[in-house]
């Protein structure tokens, strides 16, 4: 009897089998390869599949709009910078939709504080909205260079899946384009959708995705946010709250209870010690080097 040899090469391994040597080699190497395709649902780039909510660490560190004391806000360049600088687990951006309907990054109803533009965001289309370029702050440290604000599905594509993270649907006309992008992408467990509103917060967990609710200290004090339990995967809290209004979220049961927007080590150590575990700050890297 001759020999052949098959080769087959399943993501990124090669396997050789032989005839001659008996059907026990040949089980255990298609079980090698059955392994191997079990554990890469997603790209390759991803290392076997998109980076989920359960990888984060015991207490998370968010870049607030990508670090917004450190880089330009809501940018790509900014959200890069956090990425590779690695003292964030979590990048957050704020979203607004255009006129025809496209979902972009951006805080602000209107374009006059961070751009060299006036008016609406919200009067502009795709097409006008390549137009538009953030200014950097003056007192950011580095260099800075003025770019396109960027647009939601762009910051999906560039980091959905390598890093968690956190947008906030400032128009809650766009939650269904918003979910069809994150769906789109596989990127149901990587994404938390933020809201001040209970009401979205009720829609964004219909639509099935991760649900993040923020509250002011102001409204801390008249909040009972056990009621929000059930629809709610993140309570995300101002730093600046009462202990007894910190301590009520933290017992609330809500699984994930998060402290915003942190700029001290002060503050943060406050918040840690009455039980918050995540920090949104504006300065992650500084905050990372103090710990």
């Amino acid at each position: 009897m001759g020999v052949y040899t098959g080769s087959g090469a399943v993501g990124g391994c090669v396997v050789v089998c032989a005839s001659s040597v008996g059907a026990m080699i040949t089980s255990v190497a298609l079980t090698v390869v059955a392994s191997v395709v079990s554990l890469t649902p997603g790209p390759l780039e991803w290392g076997g599949g998109p980076l989920t909510v359960a990888a984060l660490p015991r207490v998370p560190y968010v870049a607030h709009r990508g670090g917004a004391r450190e880089v330009p806000e809501n940018s790509m360049s900014g959200l890069m910078a956090a990425y590779r600088r690695g003292t964030a687990q979590v990048l957050d951006f704020d979203t607004r939709v255009l006129r025809d309907g496209t979902p972009v990054v951006f805080h602000d109803a209107t374009l006059n504080r961070t751009t060299f533009l006036g008016g609406e965001v919200s009067g502009l289309d795709a097409a006008e909205w390549r137009g538009v370029r953030l200014r950097p702050r003056d007192r950011l440290p580095g260099s800075w260079r003025s770019e396109r604000p960027p647009t939601v599905a762009e910051v999906l594509d560039r980091f959905g899946g390598r890093i968690v993270l956190m947008l906030e649907a400032k128009d809650p006309r766009g939650l269904e384009r918003l979910a069809a992008l994150i769906r789109a992408r596989g990127l149901t467990r990587s994404v938390f959708v933020n809201t001040n509103d209970p009401a979205v917060a009720r829609r964004v967990h219909g639509l099935g995705l991760l649900t993040q609710l923020w509250r002011s200290a102001r409204q801390m004090r008249t909040d009972r946010p056990a009621a929000w339990r059930s629809y709610v995967d993140l309570l995300d809290v101002d730093v600046k709250a009462r202990d007894a209004d910190l301590r009520r979220a933290v017992r609330s049961g809500i699984p994930r209870v998060w402290a915003h927007t942190v700029v001290t080590p002060r503050q943060r150590d406050r918040a840690l010690a009455l039980g918050c575990d995540g920090i949104i700050t504006d300065a992650p890297g500084r905050l990372a080097r103090h710990r």
